[in-house]
């Protein structure tokens, strides 16, 4: 292991953060898109949060949705940004990591469109399949890197 920890190429840092801020509004833009479907659909999780004509309930297929597409960005996402921050410390190619960062979040993106906005399953899978295993590939490099 020559690599000294805290050596990060800085393009390969700048292109982590990037990525990495795109994912994390993303995720806070879930968020927002739930409670944008919860008024909608005047179908609330609190008593104190209903509106005139709305309801207290837990299992509108709608808002389901895009909460368990929530939920899936928490199980994927969250997990790349360790292994992401990890995977700079591999002294990986500059082109490489870029790449792989992008990916992720590219897919991530097509994943919720694909889950939410215009749900099509077989694009839906894909894009977790890709997403997951070019997080996997990251976690096998560190792994590898620092035996």
């Amino acid at each position: 292991m020559s690599l000294v920890f805290g050596q990060v190429e800085p393009a390969v840092f700048q292109a982590y953060a990037f990525w990495a801020a795109v994912l994390g509004l993303k995720m806070l833009l879930m968020s927002v898109l739930t409670g944008l479907k919860r008024g909608s659909k005047k179908v609330f999780s609190n008593p104190e949060d209903v509106k005139p004509g709305g309801k207290v309930a837990y299992d509108d297929p709608d808002v389901e949705r895009v909460r368990r597409a929530h939920r899936n960005d928490m199980e994927n996402i969250l997990p790349y940004f360790i292994i992401g921050f990890l995977y700079m410390f591999t002294n990986p190619s500059v082109t490489v990591a870029t790449n792989l960062f992008r990916l992720v979040a590219v897919v991530r993106i097509s994943h919720t469109v694909f889950h939410v906005l215009v749900p099509v399953h077989k694009f839906r899978g894909m894009s977790w399949a890709i997403g997951f295993f070019t997080t996997a590939f990251m976690g096998v490099q560190i792994v590898l890197h620092f035996l």
